[in-house]
C-alpha cells in the first residue's frame, strides 16, 4: 500500500494491496490490476520477493534463516521444516533445506541467464531491462507464481519457443517437488534406491502433461482466438506450454478467456491435480490423485491390498488421500455457489477461478478484476488455503490426534 509502490497517486487501495499480496506469498498469479502497467519497480521487486519467499515456503524460509544467523536449529525448527519440506526425519533436515535452497537458485539462476540473452539480443531490450525480465519470470516460473512483466502473460511470445520451453521447463522442474529433485541427483543412476514417492510423481508427471497437451491442442486446433490463426509447429508449442503452466504456473501463452469452455473444463480437473508434493505446484498433489487411482484398482480387482510399484500402501494414506480429496471437492463446491449468489458470471468462468485460486495457478477467465469484494475475499481464502494444504488445515485445526483405548464393533453399509 505503500504510495513508492504503485503508479498512480496515492497508493493502492486495501483491496488491491491484500489481493495482490496474498496471490504473490501463495505462488498464485491471480491478479486484480495490470501488474507492469500499476506497480513501480519498487512495487514489483515486494511482488518477486513475496513469491521467492512463498516458493521456498514460509517455515523452510525461516529456518533457513535460522542455519545462516545460528548455524544449527531447535528441535522445534527441525520438526516445521520437516514438516514444510516433507522430509521422513529430522536428521538431514539441515542438508535437505540447503538443498531446496541450492536447487532453487540454481534453476532459477539457469533460466534467468537464458531469458536475458533471449530478451536482449531478439527483442531488443537494454542489458539492465534485460536482466530485470530475465530474473523476474526466472523466479516466477520456477516458484509457479504466473506474475508476468507483460499486460497479456507470455502471449507476445507465443511463437518464441525459447521463452515458452524455458519457462514451461522451470515450472515442470519445481512442480516435482524438492524431494523428487534432491532424490534424483543423489540416486541418478540407482532406480530401485527411488521412494514411492518420486517413482509416483515421475511417471504421473510426463503423462499428464501429454495428455494435457493433446487435450489443450485438439480442442483449440481450429479456435481462430486460440492455436487456429498458428502454423501446425507453434499450435503444438503453445498447447504444450499451456499444458504445462495449467499445473500450477498461471502463465498463458494464449488467450485463456477466448478458448472453448470444454477446455476450461479439461484444465480444471489439471489444475486441481496440481504437481509434486513439496515443491512450488498447487492442486491435491499428483500422489494423491495417484493413490485415489491404484485404491479404485484395486478395488476393483478386488485386491486384499493395494500395491503401487511392488510396494503395499498404507492404509492411513488411503484415508489421508481420500481425506484431502473430499475437502478440496467441498471448499470449491461452497466457494463456487458462493460466488455465483454473488455474481452474474457463468458457472464454467466461475468454476475456473475457483480451482484457478485453490490450486493456486493463476491461469483467469478475466473475471477476477470484476469480482465484487466479497468474492475477491473468497479467492484470498482460497489461494490461502490452497497453499497450506486441506489436510495442513485440518491437522492445525485439530491440532493433536486424540488415542481410543478401544475399538467399536464393525458393520457395513450399502454403497452404491
Amino acid at each position: 500500500m505503500h504510495p513508492a509502490a504503485s503508479a498512480g497517486p496515492g497508493g493502492a487501495e486495501t483491496m488491491e494491496a491484500l489481493f495482490t499480496a496474498v496471490s504473490s506469498l501463495c505462488v498464485t498469479g491471480l491478479i486484480v490490476v495490470d501488474t507492469p502497467v500499476f506497480w513501480t519497480t519498487f512495487g514489483q521487486v515486494v511482488i518477486l520477493a513475496l513469491i521467492q519467499v512463498g516458493g521456498f515456503g514460509v517455515m523452510t524460509f525461516a529456518s533457513v534463516v535460522g542455519i545462516a544467523v545460528v548455524r544449527k536449529l531447535s528441535l522445534r525448527a527441525k520438526l516445521t521444516a520437516a514438516a514444510e519440506v516433507k522430509s521422513f526425519g529430522i536428521e538431514d533436515v539441515r542438508t535437505l533445506v540447503m538443498s531446496v535452497v541450492r536447487i532453487s537458485l540454481l534453476i532459477e539462476a539457469i533460466a534467468a541467464v537464458i531469458l536475458t540473452l533471449r530478451f536482449a539480443l531478439a527483442y531488443g531490450e537494454t542489458w539492465p531491462q534485460a536482466l530485470w525480465l530475465g530474473v523476474f519470470h526466472a523466479v516466477s516460473s520456477f516458484n509457479n507464481a504466473g506474475f508476468a512483466l507483460y499486460s497479456d502473460s507470455l502471449m507476445s511470445f507465443s511463437d518464441d519457443p525459447v521463452v515458452l520451453l524455458t519457462t514451461s521447463g522451470a515450472t515442470v522442474l519445481a512442480g516435482l517437488g524438492f524431494p523428487v529433485l534432491v532424490q534424483i541427483i543423489k540416486h541418478l543412476g540407482t532406480v530401485r534406491l527411488w521412494t514411492m514417492n518420486t517413482r509416483i510423481v515421475l511417471a504421473a508427471t510426463p503423462l499428464l502433461l501429454v495428455l494435457g497437451t493433446v487435450f489443450i491442442t485438439a480442442l483449440e486446433w481450429t479456435n481462430p482466438a486460440t492455436l487456429g490463426g498458428m502454423p501446425p509447429h507453434l499450435r503444438i508449442l503453445n498447447g504444450f506450454a499451456m499444458s504445462a503452466y495449467t499445473r500450477t504456473a498461471g502463465f498463458n501463452s494464449i488467450d485463456t478467456a477466448a478458448m472453448d469452455p470444454a477446455s476450461w473444463l479439461g484444465m480444471d480437473l489439471l489444475m486441481f491435480i496440481g504437481g509434486g508434493p513439496a515443491g512450488t505446484a498447487g492442486g491435491i498433489k499428483v500422489t494423491t490423485f495417484a493413490v485415489l487411482f491404484f485404491l479404485m484398482l484395486g478395488e476393483l480387482r478386488g485386491a486384499g491390498a493395494v500395491t503401487v510399484f511392488g510396494k503395499r500402501l498404507s492404509r492411513a494414506v488411503h484415508r489421508q488421500a481420500i481425506t484431502v480429496i473430499v475437502m478440496a471437492v467441498g471448499l470449491v463446491a461452497v466457494s463456487t455457489i458462493a460466488i455465483m449468489l454473488m455474481t452474474d458470471f457463468s458457472l464454467d468462468q466461475i468454476l475456473f477461478e475457483v480451482v484457478s485460486a485453490f490450486a493456486t495457478v493463476g491461469l483467469s477467465t478475466g473475471i477476477t478484476a470484476g469480482l465484487p469484494v466479497g468474492g475477491q475475499l473468497i479467492i484470498v481464502a482460497l489461494m490461502f488455503i490452497g497453499r497450506l494444504g486441506p489436510i495442513t488445515v485440518a491437522t492445525g485445526l485439530a491440532l493433536r490426534r486424540r488415542a481410543l483405548l478401544y475399538d467399536l464393533p464393525k458393520e457395513r453399509s450399502i454403497i452404491g
